[in-house]
């Protein structure tokens, strides 16, 4: 049986108690979300090295980091570094979206090597099988694209990107509204190259079924992929947009009533003021299912800064209602991500997070501020290193002032506000 499965029965399966004690619930708590679909509890039943993670309503705003190789840098040594510094800065899972190389074999690699659950977007490895065999990508078929599917869940990957949303009337809708930047995404694109191509039906969408039953078998959560999303500010919110998010409601209700968990992809670049009402259009669209969004950005001038662009974006989705957060690097747009910008990547998306917590009223979010607050007080800088979203960074700069030696940073010096008030108080 599958978790929804399973928690439909009335039963707390051991993955649910481990979750429940991670985030400080009861294990009712999480079954019952997973029940009504609020909620997803990710691991393939093949994924034996990892600890089980809950994503959803109630629960702490969780990161996903990417890497994965290009035709252009195939390096195993590397990517197997960036799943150690995802591990160590605090990811809660990992995306592997390799399109360079032997995919499958670097798919097991990360696998093996993380501790954190890990997903794929399958259409990337179909697509790169042909360009393998010297073939165009609009040549595969059906079978091509359900071969790897099923292959992802025999490694042991824990949820897929699907972009079953991307339809022949889905992509009409933007070609007859009209688009800056067209369609940015790289599953959404290859789909609706494909069916051009082809002039037939996505089969994500005319076959679901066939994916369901792949889905089922291993518990793989589908993470109903948003392949039409924005790319920058003029598409936001767009007739395309809103067309597959309709769709991916639908498809979300038909996975539950085979037994299949499933989370819903957001919009990547929004402006600010939309955000808010983004979140809750797909939470009234698709039942109040979990919500994975990229970002999202608010802006789309900031090369090199992306990673704070969408740690603005994804703090005020989170505190909408958003469950998931996708990392965005610095290198967003430019190049693929070295291990620097992986790192920086996470840290902003658990700032991101942290601050989508608070906003919720999750338990322990808010303390942990006012302990930070409280070793400020006391000058207590080991306190402040400890409490840090970034312990590493935070005693780096330290170790560049005078602070271990003295009250005070190198800041304020003698005018420290703290330092003055404590001797107005002796008074």
């Amino acid at each position: 049986m599958t978790q929804l499965e399973i928690a439909r029965k009335g039963i707390l399966s051991e993955e649910m108690k481990i979750c429940a004690e991670h985030e400080g619930v009861t294990p009712e708590f999480i079954r019952k979300g997973v029940e009504e679909g609020v909620i997803v509890v990710i691991r393939n039943r093949n994924h034996h090295s990892i600890t089980p993670i809950a994503i959803g309503k109630g629960l702490r705003t969780k990161i996903n980091a990417n890497i994965g190789t290009s035709r252009d840098h195939t390096d195993l040594s590397l990517e197997l570094e960036k799943v150690r510094i995802s591990v160590a800065a605090g990811a809660d899972t990992l995306m592997d979206l390799s399109t360079g190389g032997d995919i499958r074999a670097i798919r097991k690699a990360i696998i093996r090597e993380s501790s954190l659950a890990v997903g794929t977007v399958p259409i990337y490895q179909a697509a790169v099988g042909m360009l393998n065999k010297k073939k165009a990508v609009s040549g595969m078929n059906a079978d091509d694209m359900f071969e790897v599917i099923e292959e992802n869940g025999e490694d042991g990957v824990d949820f897929i990107t699907v972009h079953c949303g991307v339809t022949r009337g889905s992509v009409r809708a933007i070609e007859e509204q009209g688009r800056l930047l067209g369609i940015v995404s790289r599953g959404g694109s290859i789909t609706a190259n494909w069916m051009a191509c082809n002039d037939r039906e996505n089969p994500l969408y005319e076959e679901y079924d066939r994916l369901l039953e792949i889905a089922e078998r291993y518990d793989m959560v589908l993470s109903l992929g948003d392949g039409l999303r924005p790319g920058c500010l003029a598409d936001a919110t767009d007739r395309g947009q809103v067309q597959e998010l309709i769709l991916l409601g639908e498809l979300a209700r038909r996975a539950r009533e085979r037994g299949v968990q499933v989370m819903i992809e957001g919009p990547g670049h929004v402006p600010l003021k939309d955000i808010q009402a983004n979140i809750q259009l797909q939470k009234a669209l698709c039942n109040g299912a979990p919500f994975y969004v990229l970002g999202p950005l608010p802006t789309d001038i900031a090369p090199g800064y992306d990673h704070i662009t969408s740690a603005i974006g994804g703090a005020i989705a989170g505190a909408a209602g958003a469950d998931f957060l996708c990392y965005v690097t610095p290198s967003e747009h430019l190049r693929l991500p070295t291990l620097d910008d992986v790192r920086e990547g996470i840290i902003a998306a658990k700032i991101a997070a942290h601050i989508a917590d608070i906003a919720k009223g999750f338990p322990g979010a808010r303390e942990r501020d006012d302990l930070m607050a409280a070793c400020r007080k006391a000058f207590n800088w080991q306190g402040q290193i400890d409490v840090s979203i970034d312990p590493e960074r935070t005693r780096q700069l330290l170790e560049t002032s005078e602070s271990a030696k003295e009250e005070g940073c190198t800041m304020c010096g003698e005018f420290c506000a703290i330092k003055l008030g404590k001797k107005e108080a002796m008074k």
